[in-house]
């Protein structure tokens, strides 16, 4: 339970700040009241520093990391790098956040063809990926989690299948990173794009872009902004090289802010261990969905080994999702509810006591 009698379960939609990212915060922003440039000079001269922090929780190098706006810029830095040719095609399900369908949805204009798997009917296992791969499949865009029913896939055997057909493996990792831990490079990805506000327990308007090496040399950079240059104190040599590694896709003056509250929590949750993380909020989920089953709740998506996560959406017969989540919002209930169900997403600060509080008071 969070202060003001609120039982926060809703990590899916935002986290909560930790009490040493809030801290980092208070101390930038009150160091640029006092002291302008100053204030954030700390944070703009460790960026390499926070590449390696960021880089080092998803098993990658320093220079495979670059600081962004938001999840989508990530998915488009990709969808607008590549070399693409009218017929080329990609795979995505049908149940994801637009900001991983709209960035390749663009495409169109180019001749480009989206492949959509009908998870109403499949959910994306390597033998329905292996099902809808063609000669003309070029990447493969795949939420990690899927932000409607927590569906969970394991990575590895699909990017191993998007491989051998010759085709890019993208995640969108916003669902999962910070609740579930992730090796980018033994899961064979190939770029993760993550926002941070959400499971990383940080700031929205910051997200971070993993871009594995063999891909950088294949990526062209189509928007330009003075920090993804070589030597960005050299302001005048417009036709200098870009910066070596994924520092090139920044663009302009990055949001040092978010930056450093993404570095703070992502030290908490190291510290933590994601192993311990996954497991306790697995259990949560867990004691929720059977205490849902219990009541007679319709648990919309799928539950077991592998595939669980740190989200539940469910509804109640006979009872609309919107009127029974304020009502559960007015006990002090913070979750997700939209016409489809009411999602309910703990993170690793969450108790079994919120969790039974809850189903006590549906």
């Amino acid at each position: 339970m969070l202060g003001d009698g609120i039982v926060y379960l809703n990590n899916a939609a935002a986290g909560v700040l930790p009490r040493r990212t809030r801290d980092v915060l208070i101390a930038l922003v009150e160091g640029q009241a006092r002291a302008g440039v100053l204030g954030f000079a700390a944070v703009e001269a460790n960026l390499w520093g926070y590449r390696e922090r960021v880089g080092a929780f998803i098993g990658a190098q320093p220079e495979d990391i670059a600081f962004l706006r938001n999840t989508g810029d990530g998915a488009n830095t990709i969808a607008r790098g590549l070399d693409w040719a009218p017929g080329d095609e990609i795979v995505l399900c049908d149940n994801e956040f637009g900001a991983n369908v709209l960035p390749w949805l663009a495409l169109r204009e180019a001749g480009v063809e989206l492949r959509f798997v009908r998870t109403a009917r499949e959910r994306l296992t390597p033998e329905v990926l292996a099902n809808h791969l063609r000669p003309r499949t070029r990447l493969v865009a795949l939420s990690w989690v899927s932000f409607a029913d927590g569906y969970r896939h394991e990575l590895a055997p699909l990017a191993a299948i998007a491989h051998d057909h010759g085709a890019l493996f993208c995640v969108d990792a916003i669902q999962g990173l910070g609740a579930f831990g992730l090796d980018v490079r033994q899961a064979g990805v190939d770029a993760l794009y993550c926002g941070a506000a959400k499971w990383l327990l940080a700031l929205p308007g910051v997200s971070f872009l993993y871009v594995s090496p063999p891909l950088r040399e294949r990526l062209t950079v189509r928007w330009r902004g003075w920090r993804d240059v070589a030597d960005i104190w050299n302001f005048l040599d417009y036709d200098q090289p870009l910066a070596a590694g994924s520092a090139r896709y920044e663009g302009g003056t990055q949001n040092f802010l978010g930056i450093a509250a993404l570095d703070a929590s992502v030290l908490l949750l190291a510290s933590t261990g994601t192993d311990r993380i996954s497991a306790h909020v697995l259990a949560l989920t867990d004691r929720l969905a059977n205490g849902l089953s219990a009541r007679g709740a319709v648990l919309h998506g799928l539950r077991g080994p592998g595939i669980s996560s740190g989200i539940v959406t469910f509804s109640l017969p006979g009872r609309p999702p919107v009127e029974l989540g304020r009502a559960l919002a007015r006990k002090g209930f913070v979750t997700t509810y939209r016409a489809t169900g009411i999602r309910v997403s703990p993170h690793g600060y969450n108790t079994v006591a919120d969790i039974d509080d809850f189903l006590a008071a549906l």
